[in-house]
């Protein structure tokens, strides 16, 4: 989604680049258009007058009256600096809008799905730190009581041995399953099935101890709850040892 998002911001700057390379290169086109030839323009000078000294009779033809003259004087002479070499209001306020205003559109969902991105990610990271803490918790509880089941099993009554098991490992372990995942997030797929392997094979042994307990045989109870007790020390031996080789 962040990668979305910078390639969404990135289009839209150059759509924007673009829009302004047309406007500029229509305002510089209008600016170079050849100016209108000033030798066109009418010139009020040379309206011919007549020379009333080389008039002839006026017996004989119609006298052509001097107030009649056009004056050149009067005619209207076109401005030359006004013709060409000008850009109108139009030209000049020619902005490519339907350019600019997707470019605007583009960069602004991209900015959008970067933040998003960005709270979303620091939501998980608080999320698997959260659950980190959960798991590495649990499982050094479980580690505790199975050490000091196993120091004491000795001193237990066999049959007593199951309520022990559900009074101080049901909640760690029910904590340590529901956080698990966070070990996959933080330290890879690997550590996680390693970190998990071992605690599978504890939760296992834990459970022929109780059962054994359950049908009251005292050997069984007493050598899986020194397996459990050996399965639960790895498990947390490896994921002590991952979280002291993470790199965030």
């Amino acid at each position: 989604m962040k990668l979305l998002g910078f390639l969404m911001v990135t289009a839209g700057f150059i759509i924007a680049a673009l829009a302004t390379v047309v406007d500029q290169t229509a305002i510089e086109k209008a600016k170079s258009a050849p100016p209108a030839d000033a030798n066109a323009v009418e010139d009020a000078n040379s309206v011919p007058v007549v020379d009333v000294n080389n008039i002839e009779d006026a017996n004989s033809t119609p006298t052509v009256v001097e107030d009649s003259i056009e004056d050149a004087n009067s005619a209207p002479v076109a401005d030359i600096n006004a013709v060409g070499g000008s850009v109108s209001a139009d030209e000049k306020s020619a902005v490519k809008w339907l350019w600019y205003i997707p470019a605007l559109l583009l960069g602004a969902a991209g900015v959008a799905l970067i933040r998003t991105d960005e709270a979303r990610r620091s939501k998980t990271e608080h999320h698997v730190t959260a659950g980190i803490e959960v798991v590495d918790s649990s499982l050094q509880k479980i580690v505790a009581n199975i050490n000091k089941l196993n120091s004491e099993k000795d001193s237990i009554d066999t049959y007593d041995m199951r309520h022990r098991i559900d009074e101080l490992f049901t909640d760690d372990l029910e904590k340590f399953v529901d956080a698990r995942e966070s070990i996959g997030h933080r330290y890879g797929l690997a550590a996680y099935g390693e970190v998990m392997s071992s605690f599978a094979a504890g939760e296992r042994y834990l459970n022929r101890v109780w059962s054994a307990s359950a049908d009251g045989y005292i050997d069984e109870v007493n050598t899986y709850i020194e397996k459990a007790s050996e399965q639960f020390a790895d498990c947390l031996t490896k994921l002590q040892t991952f979280k002291n080789n993470h790199h965030p």
